[in-house]
């Protein structure tokens, strides 16, 4: 490595480093972070970075590992999912696009080349810069997020037809109908690898090489399949990064797949970087301050444009009005494949070197915006919601059909759509147990649906959708979110609405659960910390450490952990089972036949014969809590039993 690229490369480590962390303070994301280093480094400021060629080179090995962990994750079940997204509202949203820009092109006095030209580069967003923020939100398999992904997939896949128009508007026409009948085939070729490799040839190479157990030869063996495939359609002159993505594609079915994008993990996010800093390296400060006024007006007009373009394709396809809004910011920006096009525009002079730099601030400042308008989507259609708009609006062309809600008393209330909450619904249903799931995803409200799950569509942010629940006669929710607003807000609507209930609520960060606990919550779970604990209690189980030495230890660990937070009476409130690890309290229901049925508690001598304690019974729906010796046991009633395990089974068979 030459030791001017080794200097550069340090500087821009040496920049993302301090300018990330002071955007991390003040909770701005990491992209814009990495395009500001650009700017700031770059030869339009100061100049630090001289070897931009090369910067550039790894910069592409960035997008590549990017694209290709994006399709370890997406899958090609959930390609082929979304394909009416991917072609139809990918073909609507960036005709639509082309259209208006081409229209608007006259304000620029562009003839029509440079005005269908600029409709092109508009038309496309940035795939690597919005999979990046919805993979970091979990948000890329949400209603919303499968529908961006597919609209992008369909630019990416337009990106050969829109090379080999720039050839054509830039130079003599060849024989067109020939370049289009290859085009066709590679379409054909691509298609036909994408699913052969899927279905059959790499889950068995990578079985045969996970065989070996040598997890060095099974990183080379991935690397080898997503640079392999990605320079094989680069040879057919599509891009890099989308061959990265299709080799991710090929592989995500393999049962390897999660160890695969665990290992590339953190060399994606170092090599992305350097592709956002390439990025910042292209403005142009001078030009942007020189021109500022028309820059300003340019990058309102794309955004402005792209966003009811994008929103509108969204609601053509079924999203409501928040997933219109959604949908429209994060593809409001000008994507990184404009850089390519617009390149060769310049070289052809199909645009003058004036437009391509007024092109180059549009797309650098729109990308730098991106994080904050996806950040602000959600907020923003919450506020708009209050208007009076039409339902149709509202609820979108296909509004999903509405369960009918019993009347239920007593019930369990699951509020989320991530994995944890949607396993506890399978739970719930293998068990009887009555529940209600609101979740703010329709197609997996469809699919609960078509289960036979009782599940409403909507935001528990909305009173009217937690009384659909009927969550003022439940009795626990559990709310399976992971964000702290939403979270804080439903957590206080459903105190309002039920003084009684039981809230059980999860939370990403310890240093959240005090507010959830001031706010209402009875029960928060701190994910992560649980997760390890869950795993520490079971090494010391394995390490054969009796009860009471895990609990002291497990309650030490919490109290690390949590700080002052442990303190609190909710978290480690003094109880029973507390001071007696091995006491256990039990609901047995009696069985029609079993021994006690019709006898007296003072007849079954429980406590002498068994050890444990009576609490409580549970008959018709009642509990009996202060119990005299003469009380008779009955089939189908629940005892309350308090006891050790032993003691617990012993009792077990007096009742069953």
């Amino acid at each position: 490595m030459e030791e001017k690229l080794l200097l550069d490369v340090v500087i821009i480590f040496a920049f993302s480093t301090v300018v990330n962390f002071i955007f991390s303070r003040i909770k701005i994301p990491t992209a814009v972070g990495y395009l500001i280093t650009g700017i700031i480094a770059g030869p339009h400021l100061l100049s630090l970075v001289k070897a931009t060629h090369d910067i550039e080179l790894i910069a592409e090995i960035g997008v590549v590992l990017l694209l290709f962990g994006i399709g370890l994750e997406f899958s090609l079940k959930h390609l082929l999912r979304i394909r009416k997204i991917v072609f139809f509202g990918g073909f609507l949203q960036v005709s639509l696009t082309v259209s208006a820009f081409y229209l608007t092109s006259y304000f620029y006095d562009l003839d029509w080349k440079a005005g269908l030209f600029i409709g092109f580069l508009a038309a496309l967003s940035s795939s690597a810069l919005v999979l990046k923020i919805l993979q970091e939100r979990s948000e890329l398999t949400s209603n919303y997020g499968r529908t961006v992904l597919g609209i992008l997939i369909f630019q990416d896949l337009l990106l050969v037809p829109l090379l080999l128009f720039t050839n054509l508007l830039g130079q003599d026409s060849g024989n067109i109908q020939y370049e289009i009948f290859i085009l066709i085939l590679k379409a054909i070729l691509i298609i036909s690898m994408v699913f052969i490799g899927n279905r059959w040839v790499f889950p068995k190479v990578l079985h045969f090489i996970a065989m070996t157990k040598n997890q060095e030869l099974f990183m080379m063996s991935i690397f080898l399949i997503c640079l392999a495939i990605a320079l094989f359609t680069w040879k057919l002159g599509m891009s890099l990064a989308f061959g990265a993505f299709l080799a991710g594609l090929m592989i995500s079915e393999s049962e390897y797949s999660h160890n695969a994008f665990g290992n590339i993990i953190t060399l994606k996010d170092i090599f992305s970087s350097f592709f956002f800093v390439s990025i910042g390296m292209l403005l142009d400060i001078s030009f942007v301050y020189e021109n500022i006024q028309l820059v300003l007006i340019s990058i309102l007009l794309v955004l402005v444009v792209k966003t009811m373009v994008a929103g509108g394709t969204g609601f053509l396809l079924g999203h409501t009005f928040r997933g219109t809004v959604m949908v429209g910011l994060a593809l409001s920006q000008v994507g990184e494949f404009s850089f390519i096009l617009a390149k060769i525009g310049n070289g052809y002079n199909i645009i003058s070197s004036f437009y391509y730099q007024l092109f180059l601030a549009v797309a650098v400042i729109t990308m730098a915006l991106t994080p904050f308008l996806m950040n602000f989507s959600f907020p923003l259609a919450t506020r708009l919601l209050r208007l009076p708009l039409p339902p149709f609006l509202i609820n979108g062309l296909f509004p999903l059909k509405e369960v009918e809600i019993p009347v239920f008393k007593n019930h369990l209330v699951i509020i989320g759509k991530d994995a944890s909450a949607l396993k506890l619904s399978k739970m719930a249903n293998l068990n009887n147990t009555k529940h209600v799931s609101i979740v703010f995803d329709p197609g997996i409200v469809k699919d609960k649906i078509a289960a036979g799950d009782m599940v409403i569509y909507g935001d528990a942010v909305n009173e009217p959708i937690l009384m659909k629940a009927h969550i003022d006669m439940a009795d626990i929710v559990v709310l399976s979110i992971g964000d702290l607003i939403p979270t804080m807000a439903i957590i206080e609507k459903i105190r309002k609405l039920n003084k009684k209930i039981y809230i059980i609520a999860r939370s990403k960060q310890t240093q959240n659960i005090e507010l959830l606990y001031k706010l209402g919550a009875d029960q928060v779970i701190p994910e992560k910390l649980e997760i390890a604990i869950d795993i520490y209690n079971r090494i010391l189980i394995k390490r054969l450490y009796t009860q009471k030495e895990i609990s002291s230890i497990l309650t030490r660990a919490r109290s690390l952990a949590l700080g002052k937070m442990n303190d609190m009476d909710v978290i480690n409130k003094p109880n029973l089972i507390n001071d007696f690890p091995n006491m256990n309290i039990n609901a047995v229901k009696i069985e029609p036949y079993a021994c006690a049925v019709g006898k007296s508690l003072a007849e079954l001598q429980l406590r002498t014969k068994t050890g444990v304690t009576l609490l409580a019974i549970g008959r018709d729906a009642k509990v009996i809590e202060h119990l005299e010796p003469s009380i008779v046991f009955n089939g189908d009633d629940i005892v309350y039993l308090l006891g050790n395990p032993e003691q617990i089974n012993l009792a077990s068979e007096l009742f069953t």
